[in-house]
């Protein structure tokens, strides 16, 4: 798949981060591909199923020759509660049940949402080889995984045969505050396993709107963050522009996604990313942050 640098991740169409207008997001999903964005990713677990159900009113209207599709397996929610099931059985009929969400007889990309809520050995031994099979029977495209813990990926990537997992998805590594990914480039290339950013702003950190109350960062990191984002702001640069910017620098990396049911700000973050960076300003940004940067957290 030749992606686009900037995608669109559609957890914003399910309430994610607040609660969003259908028919604004819709046109959201139109704008980010009739502006040559041309990967999609969403998950069932984004607003319990919401994501989906939205995302497939908006591709109705769309050629599917226009976009690659991203979805998930493995983690899920029923009334308000997450729910967690990586069996096979599980893994195959939530790849038809999403298919039918979104209105399409074929999925690009295919992940294991989240692995480091499974047990691993279940991934590598009975989740991911359910999808290679629906690989082999032409109903996915390619296979991946996805995971805020990078070393999990790499294990993941290490324990299965060669070209099981074709990328990896990672969030909250390749952004102002945390640029890990890079140590992991080699290997993943070694692997020929492509790799997808995902949370540029580190899922609100890097925003002047801020964190939402869930956020799981602690306190020390918020504050940081807070300090670039005065920062910035008092240079006239929106951190969410160098946030933005910084995400999409390395040619290493395939993709970065960004998710906002707003049309108004996807066609700005794709105005973000075509504009040259003041690397300057990422310097001073990376020292307000100082000895937080690299502090990462658990998964939730």
């Amino acid at each position: 798949m030749k992606v686009s640098n900037l995608s669109f991740g559609a957890s914003s169409l399910g309430g994610v981060f607040h609660n969003v207008r259908e028919a604004e997001g819709i046109k959201a999903v139109h704008t980010a591909v009739d502006n040559g964005m041309n990967f999609i990713d969403v998950s069932p677990y984004y607003g319990h199923y919401k994501a989906e159900i939205v995302l497939g009113k908006a591709l109705k209207d769309i050629p599917r020759d226009k976009y690659y599709l991203s979805t998930k397996v493995g983690r899920y929610g029923k009334d308000g509660v997450n729910l967690w099931d990586y069996s096979a059985k599980r893994a195959i009929e939530s790849v038809y049940e999403s298919m039918e969400r979104l209105h399409i007889d074929y999925i690009d990309l295919i992940n294991v949402h989240d692995v480091e809520f499974a047990d691993m050995r279940q991934v590598v031994n009975i989740t991911l080889p359910a999808l290679v099979g629906l690989r082999e029977k032409g109903v996915v495209g390619h296979v991946g995984i996805t995971d805020l813990q990078l070393e999990n990926l790499k294990w993941v990537v290490d324990c299965v045969p060669e070209g099981t997992v074709e990328s990896v998805l990672s969030f909250c590594h390749h952004c102002l505050n945390d640029d890990r990914l890079t140590e992991f480039l080699d290997y993943f290339e070694s692997k020929q396993v492509g790799v997808i950013n995902a949370s540029p702003l580190s899922m609100g950190l890097l925003s002047k709107r801020g964190v939402p109350d869930w956020h799981p960062a602690p306190k020390r990191l918020v504050k940081a963050c807070q300090k670039a984002v005065a920062h910035c702001e008092s240079k006239g640069y929106p951190i969410e522009k160098l946030a933005i910017q910084f995400a999409v620098s390395n040619p290493r990396i395939a993709t970065t996604l960004f998710s906002s049911a707003n049309p108004d700000n996807v066609l700005k973050n794709i105005a973000f990313a075509e504009e040259p960076i003041d690397w300057d300003l990422v310097r001073e940004v990376q020292e307000i942050i100082g000895n937080q940067r690299y502090v990462s957290w658990a998964n939730s």
